[in-house]
């Protein structure tokens, strides 16, 4: 979908994106509950966070749109933006489960320090 060239003469059958629309925007909606969830386990002001949730943001407007207009360039353009959207909840993901293990590692090491 992303290399999809819209300004060309052979776009996507408009039926093909948006069926891909409906299955990428159900994806991103249920990465984005996971990844809400798990950005309760880190610290409030880790980087990671604060990114996921400028992340879930853009997602809570985008992922909740009507379907667009029924042309191949409407249809295509929004395919596209949704698969940007969820290329972007995964790296949040990522960036995400990373902060909770460098976090568990974190409390592992302090508790082994402390003196009995």
């Amino acid at each position: 979908m992303l290399g999809w060239n819209l300004k060309g003469p052979d776009l996507p059958a408009v039926d093909v994106a948006l069926r891909l629309i409906e299955q990428l925007t159900d994806y991103g909606r249920t990465i984005a509950n996971d990844l809400r969830a798990q950005c309760l386990k880190i610290p409030a002001d880790s980087d990671a966070r604060l990114s996921a949730q400028a992340t879930l943001g853009e997602a809570s407007r985008r992922l909740h749109l009507p379907p667009p207009y029924r042309t191949p360039q409407a249809a295509g353009h929004r395919a596209q933006n949704i698969a940007r959207l969820v290329n972007a909840l995964l790296r949040a993901a990522g960036e995400v489960s990373g902060e909770q293990a460098r976090t568990r590692h974190h409390h592992q090491q302090q508790h082994a320090i402390t003196p009995s």
